[in-house]
């Protein structure tokens, strides 16, 4: 262990002497000094004397909990980043720890690369911050998801919990806390393919926003002919149109300070979406057939299974609406790349249809959950869901067994037919333009991570092989989301 080489002090707040001594070590290894606290309580007198540059605290504490003291020293310190440390790496917690203020969380077991990374990130903010604004003072005013006064909903997220373990759902957590910290007027775009529950995600930021008690108004752009959209979105005046017997409140005004939900927005039609972006320009509409202008206050979440930046290049989506859509991003996984999240939503399924069915299934069997882990899943979340309800309904047992499942062209007892199965690309339209582009984007996805994991996150090595340049390779990556890191070798 290297002696200290600054005099930046880093404090650690857990009451497990293991973590403590785990996190010490890669402190001190980094060159920094490492001071320690057992509890929340000691923290908050220690910060003080100490004047540390950064803080990591545990979530579940005897006497008060790590957010609690999360909450004191953000008001106290407002510029001080503190890393939470969560054992449970579930949505609420995301949220709040981002909401109260956190720079970042971390999940137990503690990965050595992660925590030395979060070190980085927070010391190189903190430099920012201190040559900032002509040299302001280091705990100067609070950041907006800290800013006092600011409320937020304290509702239950129970209906609208977004589950999964895995390293990219936790950047989907962190990502819903910050922005349900932001105003009404930051548009979001999600976009994930079909069944990845982009509409839940949609349902989390607005539950967890300081305006949750206002209306989420959800609307799917393709279900509805597009005559009627638009009197379905801006509303209509009496007479507007054969058969108008009365004024029609439109969507957009009913949602009040809420949250418009635009579904499947990549297949409005160019005349409406230059409808959306005056909209979104001016916060402004007129009901069909009249010249009132009305206020538009809520929230817009738009969301999409395309590729608006080829849409955009294709014509077929408007460019300057791109840009007022994309604000905020969240790109949902599909789950065939999130594999370690299906047993995990699997058993969330199992004591969700326990409640509704008023039953008492304790699992799956050794043979039914390797058949899950193996199914490619073409539609993702929504499917996992499906055959989860369906073998509650031909279950007769206490466990879930594979014939209940109902995974056609799969056979629990032939392991290589379901790699065959998931090798099989996925027909998504019948249109043959529309198919073909599915199934190229599935191919260069898994042959991105199929090399980059041979590298072990090597981009240089992995673009030689595949005979691609450095720089296209990276871009294919941009384009799917892909991050080098995630195939890097840990050390542990």
């Amino acid at each position: 262990m290297m002696t200290p080489t600054t005099s930046h002090t880093i404090l650690v707040v857990d009451d497990r002497a293991d973590i403590r001594l785990f996190l010490r070590k890669v402190i001190e290894d980094m060159g920094y000094r490492c001071e320690q606290s057992s509890s929340g309580e000691e923290a908050l007198n220690r910060v003080s004397q100490i004047q540390p540059v950064l803080v990591f605290m545990d979530v579940q504490m005897l006497g008060m909990s790590g957010l609690e003291a999360l909450t004191v020293l953000k008001s106290r310190y407002p510029e001080l980043p503190v890393v939470i440390i969560t054992a449970n790496g579930t949505m609420d917690v995301a949220i709040q720890a981002m909401q109260k203020g956190a720079f970042d969380y971390i999940t137990k077991p503690l990965a050595l690369d992660a925590v030395q990374t979060v070190i980085r990130q927070a010391l190189q903010r903190r430099n920012e911050i201190k040559h900032d604004s002509n040299g302001s003072k280091e705990h100067g005013s609070a950041p907006a998801s800290a800013v006092s006064g600011v409320s937020f909903s304290t509702t239950s997220t129970e209906e609208f919990s977004v589950v999964g373990k895995s390293k990219a759902m936790q950047e989907v957590f962190k990502r819903i806390g910050l922005i349900s910290t932001t105003p009404n007027h930051s548009s979001v775009l999600i976009h994930g393919e079909s069944g990845t529950g982009k509409e839940m995600i949609a349902r989390a930021i607005h539950a967890n926003s300081a305006n949750a008690a206002q209306p989420f108004v959800g609307i799917n752009c393709t279900a509805i002919p597009e005559h009627l959209l638009e009197s379905e979105l801006f509303g209509s005046e009496r007479g507007s149109y054969t058969g108008s017997t009365q004024r029609r409140i439109g969507k957009f005004e009913y949602a009040g300070e809420g949250t418009i939900f635009l579904d499947e927005i990549g297949d409005l039609s160019l005349s409406l979406q230059a409808k959306l972006l005056r909209v979104l320009q001016e916060r402004v509409i007129e009901r069909v057939g009249g010249n009132e202008q009305i206020a538009v206050k809520a929230r817009f979440i738009t969301a999409t299974h395309r590729f608006l930046p080829d849409e955009v290049r294709a014509g077929r989506f408007r460019e300057d609406l791109f840009y007022r859509l994309n604000i905020v991003t969240v790109d949902l996984p599909p789950l065939r790349e999130r594999r370690g999240d299906i047993l995990v939503l699997a058993e969330h399924f199992v004591q969700k249809y326990n409640r509704l069915m008023n039953r008492a299934i304790t699992g799956f069997s050794d043979e039914a959950r390797a058949l899950l882990e193996a199914y490619h899943f073409p539609g993702n979340v929504r499917e996992l869901e499906n055959i989860i309800e369906r073998a509650f309904i031909f279950t007769t047992g206490t466990t879930i067994l594979p014939s209940t499942l109902g995974i056609a062209g799969l056979d629990s007892h032939n392991a290589a037919s379901s790699t065959a199965q998931a090798a099989r690309p996925r027909i998504s339209s019948r249109v043959y333009a529309e198919a073909r582009e599915t199934a190229l984007a599935d191919f260069e996805r898994e042959f991105l991570q199929t090399l980059l994991a041979e590298h072990e996150g090597n981009v240089t090595a992995a673009a030689q092989e595949a005979q691609l340049t450095r720089q296209y390779f990276h871009r294919m990556m941009q384009r799917y989301d892909i991050t080098a890191d995630v195939f890097r070798k840990r050390d542990h």
